[in-house]
């Protein structure tokens, strides 16, 4: 399928499928930790809405969804490192085990922010989902306990990541030609 937006991807990282099959074996390893407890799944929004979606259908546990908005990028291509929520929880997660769901974790800053967040509003563990995983840009010490795929340090964008909230739609992950944000 062609869209108007595959002409600005340099390449295609991760297809479709492979994208499915990670986001299934995802879901069934976090069956076989909480098969019989009641997760809190936390989508960090935009970006994790496909692969939330996706992941918590593969997963089949009986649980509940909730959301939150964080900022730390605003149109840029890096972390300013200020994160801003721009949209916090609206139940009580005292005593919950939660498992967050992030598009990519990359610098680390939103992740460090948000456990400590959560902790602190009474979480009873956090356990972090990530579908990309980009170490070379850490800054903070913190790991993801399920991991997609580790990326380069590219821009990429796709299922759910964005260049100033584009290209979220498209069903593989790619990387952003240089031109399209250097502008």
């Amino acid at each position: 399928m062609r869209n108007n937006m595959d002409q600005d991807i340099l390449k295609v990282l991760y297809t479709e499928e492979e994208i499915h099959q990670r986001v299934e074996q995802m879901g069934k390893e976090l069956f076989e930790q909480f098969q019989g407890r009641d997760p809190l799944f936390v989508g960090v929004l935009n970006g994790c809405f496909m692969f939330m979606a996706d992941l918590v259908r593969a997963s089949g546990l009986k649980s509940e969804l909730e959301f939150i908005g964080l900022s730390s990028y605003r149109d840029a291509t890096k972390s300013s490192g200020v994160v801003q929520i721009t949209r916090d929880m609206q139940r009580d997660i005292t005593g919950r085990e939660l498992i967050i769901v992030e598009d990519i974790l990359d610098s680390g800053n939103t992740l460090a922010f948000l456990s400590k967040y959560l902790m602190a509003k009474g979480a009873k563990s956090i356990t972090i989902a990530t579908l990309l995983d980009k170490p070379s840009r850490r800054q903070k010490a913190i790991t993801a306990d399920y991991v997609g795929f580790v990326v380069p340090d590219e821009f990429v964008v796709g299922y759910g990541l964005d260049y100033a909230q584009v290209y979220r739609n498209l069903p593989y992950i790619g990387v952003l030609k240089p031109s399209v944000y250097t502008k």
